[in-house]
């Protein structure tokens, strides 16, 4: 039984993100995302007008008349979501966490998936997997992996990203659309990382809060590591020190970006001090974009 709370907070996300499928998403996610191949719909006799690649010639010259082969496309998908529960998404300098917006973000891709008559699986990781649920289709299993999201709390505090794409790797069958949510904070991944975007459709949602580069001018203040346990004592009163911190999560955000460009990953930037809608609307612009070309 799930408390009072959670309820609330699993119909007030299925509210705001039916309203953001119904009013925005809903035709630009079917759009930019095409199924894995065509299934054969007729045979029949060719017309003028028809393209001439369709032709069946062994048809063809077993009956004397042009015949074609007509092809609808496979439409349905496999969508997967990587969710990082790890300690680093358990933080968050606005009203909202890491980690609430990675739910609620994964709701949104749930509910499109479901609308959309594709399946949709979860593996929850955080230094190692900790939760997988196969893919299926509908509603009740979408709400079902909202719920799982909201709910679970991860046994381990440290990220483990390798762990988690080998695992999914390992259980996927054939080629799926992979939606990695995750501040990608870690390192030992690339290889991994790579390899899964050869294989499935990798999109990285990038989870990200703006204290983590740029801490205001409060003078000594506690900075506590949700992963390591470690405790720093920081003078944000220090212009160097804010500049110092603010340099080195500028560079580790370019190189998870170039890591992304180079291995053909889309990233979507996401915040918690920001709505999430544009950058969404861009990303799937992009994507059908992509597929026009």
């Amino acid at each position: 039984m799930l408390a009072p709370e959670i309820l609330r907070k699993v119909k007030s996300i299925q509210i705001k993100t039916d309203r953001l499928i119904d009013e925005v998403l809903a035709g630009e996610y079917a759009s930019a995302f095409k199924g894995a191949g065509m299934d054969f719909d007729e045979l029949r006799e060719y017309c003028p007008g028809d393209d001439v690649r369709d032709i069946d010639w062994n048809v063809t010259a077993r009956t004397g008349r042009p015949h074609i082969k007509k092809f609808l496309e496979e439409r349905e998908l496999t969508v997967v979501l990587l969710v990082d529960l790890s300690g680093s998404l358990q933080f968050g300098s606005t009203a909202v966490f890491k980690s609430d917006l990675a739910a609620e973000v994964s709701a949104l891709l749930a509910f499109l998936a479901d609308r959309n008559n594709d399946q949709v699986g979860l593996i929850i990781f955080s230094d190692s997997v900790e939760k997988f649920i196969p893919p299926q289709k509908g509603r009740r299993h979408a709400l079902r992996i909202i719920r799982e999201i909201l709910t679970y709390q991860p046994l381990g505090r440290g990220t483990n990203i390798q762990t988690a794409l080998e695992f999914l790797n390992r259980v996927t069958n054939h080629r799926s659309v992979v939606f990695l949510l995750s501040d990608l904070i870690g390192s030992g991944y690339e290889r991994a990382l790579r390899a899964t975007a050869r294989r499935h459709d990798l999109v990285a949602m990038v989870i990200t809060d703006p204290r983590e580069g740029e801490l205001p001018a409060v003078g000594l203040i506690e900075l506590y590591d949700a992963e390591s346990g470690e405790a720093r004592l920081i003078d944000t009163a220090n212009l160097k020190t804010r500049n110092r911190m603010a340099a080195e999560t500028a560079a580790r955000a370019a190189a998870r970006d170039r890591l992304l460009a180079s291995s053909g990953i889309e990233a979507v930037l996401l915040a918690t001090d920001r709505p999430y809608l544009e950058a969404f609307k861009r990303f799937f612009r992009r994507r059908e974009r992509r597929i026009a070309l």
